[in-house]
């Protein structure tokens, strides 16, 4: 027995174990550190070459270049997510609490399986199938509603607009957010949902009073996974969305758009030098961008746990 224990009286199974686990938590913080020396060493030619630095007007500022970018990105994401989250809260209910047994296992192994299609066939699917059947419900928008800034513009086609980009989001988000929500709703005390139909509440009061309330958190941290899941995407919406660089609200105009991760995806193979740089320097505003959504979304859910 004594030789099987290290210094301090451990176990020397323990100490390779304690070992083995602290390396790989530091082993992420490695990583995350590594990714941000890349892309600021990289960044550092495009922004001294910027016009912001040089004072040069003949130079390309990073201001206008990456702003147009960013906007598209986090408006299509934010698109998306107000489409997906309400669909995927449902589903999860319904799922958790309304479905029999065996029709909620099914409608859970399908959510699963639809998490794991590749973002290259949803492209395939949104550009070919999706894209002229919502022809015909865009143009009754922009006709009837063309006076709301967002259905405003002019139409034309084929539909590869924002708007069509953001749906194809909205699905591939869906199973991620549906996924958490459900666990989350799954986790609810048992007791207090009989307790709650005990003192007469309906289904409905129960899920309002008790089981949404418990699973809020669980629905943001849900709800920014599926953000930040919308925010990188790159071949959906590469293969949809006609690139355009303004900070146009009109999701319905045609070539107006643009997100970074799609940018990058279709520049980079004949990009060199300082354009390549300035790729890199939209990459690190997404990974800036991402990372400041997850930690708000990391406050938000902390501060819920504790009040």
């Amino acid at each position: 027995m004594t030789a099987l224990r290290g210094r301090g009286g451990r176990r020397a199974g323990d100490s390779v174990f304690s070992t083995l686990s602290v390396g790989s938590g530091l082993l992420i913080f490695l990583t995350l550190a590594l990714v941000t020396i890349f892309l600021v060493v990289q960044s550092i030619p495009a922004i001294r070459a910027s016009r912001e630095l040089t004072g040069d007007a003949d130079a390309v500022s990073l201001l206008s270049y990456a702003g147009p970018l960013l906007f598209g990105t986090v408006f299509a994401a934010l698109l998306a997510l107000v489409m997906a989250v309400p669909v995927s809260i449902g589903i999860a209910l319904f799922i958790s609490h309304f479905a029999p047994r065996r029709l909620a296992s099914v409608l859970g192994y399908v959510i699963d399986l639809l998490a794991a299609v590749p973002s290259v066939v949803f492209g395939l699917w949104g550009g070919k199938w999706l894209v002229p059947l919502l022809d015909p419900f865009f143009r009754l928008l922009n006709e009837h509603l063309g006076w709301i800034p967002l259905f405003g513009g002019e139409v034309s086609s084929p539909m590869k607009n924002l708007a069509s980009a953001s749906i194809v989001l909205a699905v591939m988000i869906l199973p991620i957010i549906t996924a958490v929500s459900r666990e989350v709703f799954l986790q609810t005390p048992r007791l207090q949902e009989e307790a709650a139909l005990a003192l007469g509440a309906t289904r409905w009061e129960t899920i309002r009073t008790v089981v949404l309330p418990f699973g809020r958190s669980g629905v943001v941290s849900a709800s920014m996974l599926g953000l930040g899941r919308a925010l990188g995407e790159t071949m959906a919406v590469l293969m949809i969305l006609s690139p355009g660089a303004t900070y146009s609200l009109h999701i319905l105009e045609v070539g107006r758009h643009n997100t970074i991760a799609a940018n990058i995806a279709s520049h980079s193979a004949e990009s060199a030098g300082v354009d390549m740089s300035r790729l890199i320097f939209t990459g690190l505003v997404l990974f800036v961008i991402t990372f400041v959504i997850n930690a708000l979304a990391r406050a938000v859910v902390s501060r819920r746990a504790t009040s």
